[in-house]
């Protein structure tokens, strides 16, 4: 906390400093870590806007919505080779002002444009990852392992205040809103559909997908609390964090899915991802605290022993997290050179990864000939950015490769708020 008392040389040069270190970590870093973002390494899907669980078949539908395993027609034999796909984002800077601002000189103008792009909520950093290895599709049955992480954390806005600005006369920052969660695992998991009830080209079907978790790394902070204030007679302040920690455990997830063919032109269906889900963290179960305090601190105290600190790593017993139930209704028109689809995404928990606040998608595929399908989406809402997103792919007799990448608020790469790709590829039987 002895940084919050600066001249002005050494805060302006600090100002400089931070904020382009601020920028670049909103923009690029976390680039390894995530762990929720089940189905961002569907390529199709990407493209689409995250949309098409109503379009997903073989091994997409084991991502997406396993109920449409139940259609003959969405039913797949191969294997996909390698899916990978990673999101990695803030919800402030783009691209465009990281180029500008990056070794720069700040004016006022300059931080106080800098300061109202950080929402009230402060500057979150989300990087999600997913990798999927011989995801194998026989007709209603889809096996395969996957490697996913997710990492969220979140700067206070009064910390960018004080990066920004100094700190002032009768001024108090808050380090409460600030928070960050790792998780990373991976999963074997098996996927089937199944349909119940056709009449003409009407078609009910229900699905599940069934995945054995194996923890690798858990991070979260458990309490977070903080305080300095500026008074006459010098600076005060107090705060406490509390992180568990593990590196490794074992656990289970099940999706539940539904989807009807309501003719041979369009299906609707819906999912609920991690119906039920549990990771028991048993390996290094860990505790570590930290605590601070000064009272009345001046420019001529600061650099004794003044202030009062004090921390702690302690084992614990095993402990358990939950990965966030997500249900998603989707719409699509399934035939033809021009397809769509329409998305409706609702969190019900906030664990790492989650959010209660809804996103919906959109995306079409078009195909002029079918080997090279062109796609592009929109997608708004929940705890990612509004985005672009535009792929294509090529799908030759017994081999295929998707790809996708996503941009921002408009069609320009400069619009984004970070880096959003993904790539499929696999073989047809």
């Amino acid at each position: 906390m002895k940084s919050i008392v600066l001249s002005d040389n050494r805060r302006g040069w600090l100002s400089f400093s931070l904020v382009t270190i601020t920028i670049v970590v909103a923009l690029f870093a976390l680039i390894i870590q995530n762990a929720n973002g089940q189905g961002i390494s569907s390529a199709r899907s990407v493209a689409m806007g995250s949309a098409g669980i109503s379009l997903a078949s073989g091994a997409d539908a084991a991502r997406l919505n396993p109920a449409n395993l139940g259609f003959a027609q969405y039913q797949l034999k191969g294997v996909e080779l390698v899916g990978v796909g990673a999101n990695i984002s803030n919800n402030s800077f783009t691209l465009s002002d990281y180029n500008k601002y990056t070794g720069a000189f700040l004016t006022d103008e300059d931080k106080e444009y800098i300061l109202d792009r950080v929402s009230d909520d402060g500057l979150k950093l989300t990087a999600e990852a997913e990798a999927t290895a011989l995801a194998i599709a026989m007709g209603p049955f889809v096996f395969g392992v996957a490697g996913n992480g997710v990492a969220d954390v979140n700067l206070n806005k009064d910390i960018i205040d004080l990066i920004l600005n100094g700190n002032t006369f009768a001024d108090t920052i808050e380090v409460t809103g600030s928070y960050s969660d790792v998780i990373a695992y991976a999963s074997a998991y098996l996927s089937y559909g199944r349909s119940l009830y056709k009449s003409g080209s009407r078609e009910f079907a229900v699905g599940a997908t069934f995945r054995y978790l194996r923890g690798f790394a858990v991070e979260q902070v458990v309490e977070l609390r903080g305080i300095a204030a500026t008074f006459a007679t010098g600076f005060m302040g107090e705060g406490n964090m509390v992180i568990q920690t593990a590196t490794g455990g074992s656990g289970y997830s099940v999706d539940l899915g539904a989807a009807l063919k309501l003719n041979d032109n369009y299906t609707v269906g819906g999912r609920i991802r991690n119906f039920v889900s549990a990771i028991k963290w048993t390996k290094d179960t860990e505790e570590h605290g930290y605590y601070f305090s000064f009272d009345t601190m001046t420019v001529d105290n600061m650099d004794e022993d003044y202030v009062v600190s004090e921390d702690y790593t302690e084992e614990i017993g095993s402990f358990t997290t939950n990965l966030p139930s997500v249900m998603t209704l989707g719409v699509a028109k399934t035939s033809g050179k021009l397809l769509w689809a329409v998305d409706w995404e609702q969190g019900f928990s906030s664990e790492v990864g989650g959010t209660t606040k809804p996103r919906i998608s959109a995306g079409a595929e078009y195909s002029i000939v079918s080997a090279f399908p062109l796609r592009m989406g929109y997608s708004a809402g929940g705890n990612r950015n509004s985005a672009f997103s535009f792929g294509s792919g090529f799908h030759l007799p017994y081999f295929f490769v998707d790809y996708a990448f996503v941009t921002g608020s408009s069609l320009s790469g400069y619009s984004s708020k970070g880096l959003n790709f993904a790539v499929t590829t696999g073989l047809y039987f």
